[in-house]
């Protein structure tokens, strides 16, 4: 992953770089995000409550992985959201992202982290397999995958 001027950084976005990225990601979800969402208040709502773990290249997000660290009762996180601007995919950006979102939830003794991805999506299958996940149920179309921290 030699990629100049590409920083790391941790809930340091706006709710605007949010919103930006994710007008530009939308096309890449599947469906696409502005069929499941308002984006505006999807990002608002990701400023607003989830941990964000994201990549830099200058003033651009190129790269996000958001997550929920609320559910202190059963300290389980929730990964909402994984996205790259196209140019970046296949480049180790959202390997990187992911463990720094697994980390985050071992520093702050959560016991495991979830997400739900679509079945087709072999590639972000493959992506969560790597670093630990595993099919636990399903719904509708859509795999719910998990990932127990102390295994990890």
């Amino acid at each position: 992953m030699n990629i100049p001027y590409l920083k790391f950084k941790i809930k340091k976005s706006t709710e605007e770089d949010i919103f930006s990225h994710l007008k530009k990601c939308k096309n890449d979800f599947n469906p696409a995000l502005d069929s499941k969402v308002n984006i505006r208040e999807y990002s608002i709502k990701l400023f607003d409550n989830a941990i964000t773990f994201e990549a830099w290249i200058g003033n651009i997000l190129i790269g996000l992985v958001a997550a929920y660290f609320n559910d202190m009762e059963n300290l389980s996180g929730y990964i909402t959201n994984v996205s790259l601007i196209k140019g970046y995919i296949g480049r180790g950006i959202a390997s990187k992202l992911l463990s720094m979102c697994i980390n985050y939830g071992k520093q702050h003794n959560f016991k495991k982290i979830n997400l739900e991805v679509l079945k087709g999506n072999s590639k972000a299958i493959l992506l969560y397999q790597r670093h630990g996940f595993i099919e636990f149920d399903e719904k509708d179309n859509f795999m719910l995958m998990k990932l127990e921290l102390a295994n990890y």
